[in-house]
């Protein structure tokens, strides 16, 4: 590995940890626990197979290149229904480039199923501006300076903005 990709995902990581400790989150984390029947159907969901003891959306098939297989990175209820919602994500440059990491969004159902609500190349960021049925706008974060904004329409999460810093700009 060279320095210069350590560095890369080392900035990554630290970025990821950053968005996750950020204040700007929709709301105070609170934790909630799934059962290992619950975090397989999490996965699923997400578009993840388990490949030995891997949960795995991207194929790296032999490159060798680096790879973070999939974690649920977050759960809890992001849009108020008293229902959770997961954040997985997974990492390396060979699927997800120069932002190195990759997510999808997923919401548990009245019925319990899971449902797969937004899958990005980057870095999700939760703002505290909200589309339809009270769901935060998501900042998709990565190398850069200016990143789109999702909202959710009812329907799918959609290019909303640009934004940097809490403000709008032209990439």
């Amino acid at each position: 590995m060279t320095n210069n990709f350590k560095q890369i995902v080392g900035i990554a990581i630290l970025s990821v940890a950053m968005v996750w400790a950020s204040p700007v989150l929709a709301e105070p984390l609170t934790a909630i626990s799934l059962t290992d029947a619950e975090q397989s159907a999490v996965f699923k969901a997400a578009g993840f197979a388990l490949k030995g003891k891997e949960w795995r959306a991207c194929d790296t098939g032999d490159s060798g290149a680096p790879y973070d297989p999939g974690i649920i990175q977050e759960v809890r209820d992001l849009n108020g229904d008293g229902r959770p919602e997961a954040v997985v994500t997974e990492g390396g440059t060979y699927c997800y480039g120069h932002a190195g990491v990759g997510f999808a969004l997923v919401s548990n159902q009245a019925d319990g199923r899971w449902r797969l609500m937004a899958k990005r190349t980057g870095i999700p960021e939760f703002l505290k501006t909200r589309g339809v049925d009270g769901w935060p706008d998501i900042l998709v974060g990565g190398p850069g300076f200016c990143f789109p904004v999702e909202r959710w329409n009812g329907k799918e999460y959609a290019f909303h903005r640009f934004e940097y810093q809490g403000k709008r700009c032209k990439p």
